[in-house]
């Protein structure tokens, strides 16, 4: 297995995240050696989700205000609605966005998470997919949407909902491990 304790992936989230696509994908990165910090709007702790109902909380490591994306190899984002949603909102997470995109270092997102990619303005031109609700923002900014469990194009890595986090998962590692062979 490829070592990966070089990586470092910021996650960034907020209330309202779907609790299985922060939870699931932290986990197989931190089983893989990868670093993670997690980010959000403040360091108070935030409010998961599964699906309706309300699920665990996480304290986030720090605030999008204090993030440097050049500490980090890659950017997780995960879904829920009210999550992106929110983010979208703050101009220092699209901000983080457009960095790591500028920059050329993986960027994946999964479920309703590709909306930080819209409001980033980069997906134009990219194949992607998401939860089916925002596929129509994302065909709208540019992108070409498909229905698979989880695509790669370039540095962005896309999948649809929970059900296809083992393969997001996969994608992601994959993705560190082409990295560190390319170094």
């Amino acid at each position: 297995m490829t070592d990966l304790s070089h990586a470092h992936v910021l996650i960034v989230a907020t209330n309202g995240f779907e609790q299985s696509e922060l939870f699931e994908p932290r986990q197989a990165l931190l089983d893989a050696g990868v670093k993670v910090t997690l980010a959000s709007l403040s360091t108070d702790p935030i409010q998961g989700m599964k699906h309706d109902e309300k699920g665990d909380t996480i304290t986030p490591d720090l605030t999008v205000d204090d993030v440097n994306t050049q500490d980090y190899t890659a950017l997780l984002l995960p879904g829920g609605v009210a999550n992106p949603d929110t983010l979208r909102t703050s101009d220092r997470a699209v901000e983080i966005v457009e960095e790591f995109v500028d920059d050329d270092k993986l960027v994946a997102a999964i479920c309703h998470g590709p909306w930080l990619l819209v409001e980033a303005d980069v997906v134009d031109g990219r194949t992607m997919t998401s939860w089916p609700s925002i596929r129509t923002d994302l065909e709208n900014a540019g992108a070409e949407v498909v229905d698979e469990e989880v695509v790669r194009d370039g540095q962005f890595i896309t999948s649809r909902k929970p059900d296809d986090i083992p393969a997001f998962n996969k994608a992601i590692l994959a993705a560190l491990a082409e990295e560190t062979e390319d170094a």
